[in-house]
């Protein structure tokens, strides 16, 4: 008498959506929703889109390598943006610029373009833009992409992976540290 094996295949582990790996197209989609807000921070920095766009691409290629411990960290879109101003300061530094900054966006101001007395107005933007240097990085980037880039608070937070109390916490403090160092009327208040 020949007995029968039945083949049963073990049962499968009960998974949840937590146990489960991310998805092949998160990192698409993640590409797709910032790479253009990327680029854009990047081209403030850099001055060329050209240059923009290598740093970018750095950055994403960076982010796609090491995508698994990407997703590991507590704040993926923080962590991203914090790869990607590394390579914005890389890429200008090996094209032997100065760090990063945007003295020569003095001249690429609404405020100027409107200005009754040009000279007056390059000169009151490049004393601001020092200013913007004695910020911290994130009051930096914050900045820059509330009244340089004209983005809003929740659009800021999404990129950055803050929430949109904390962006406009952080233009606040901006706002009030600016007016320690420059005075109580020269803020980029109302240049927005």
């Amino acid at each position: 008498m020949t007995r029968s094996r039945s083949r049963k295949t073990p049962a499968a582990p009960v998974v949840t959506a937590a146990d489960r790996p991310a998805p092949d197209l998160s990192f698409t989609a993640f590409h797709q929703m910032n790479r253009a807000s990327y680029v854009r921070y990047a081209e403030t920095y850099l001055r060329h889109r050209q240059d923009a766009e290598e740093a970018i691409d750095s950055t994403f290629e960076h982010l796609l390598r090491t995508w698994d411990e990407v997703l590991l960290t507590e704040n993926p879109a923080a962590y991203a943006w914090t790869v990607m101003r590394n390579k914005v300061v890389d890429h200008a530094r090996a094209r032997t610029r100065r760090p990063p900054l945007i003295d020569e966006a003095a001249f690429n101001t609404v405020a100027l373009r409107d200005a009754v007395d040009p000279i007056g107005q390059i000169t009151e933007s490049l004393a601001l833009f020092r200013a913007l240097r004695q910020l911290t990085d994130r009051q930096q980037d914050v900045m820059v992409m509330i009244y340089l880039q004209g983005m809003n608070a929740p659009e800021v937070a999404a990129v950055l992976g803050m929430t949109s109390a904390t962006v406009r916490s952080t233009v606040r403090h901006s706002l009030r540290r600016l007016r320690e160092i420059l005075g109580p009327d020269r803020t980029m208040e109302g240049q927005r």
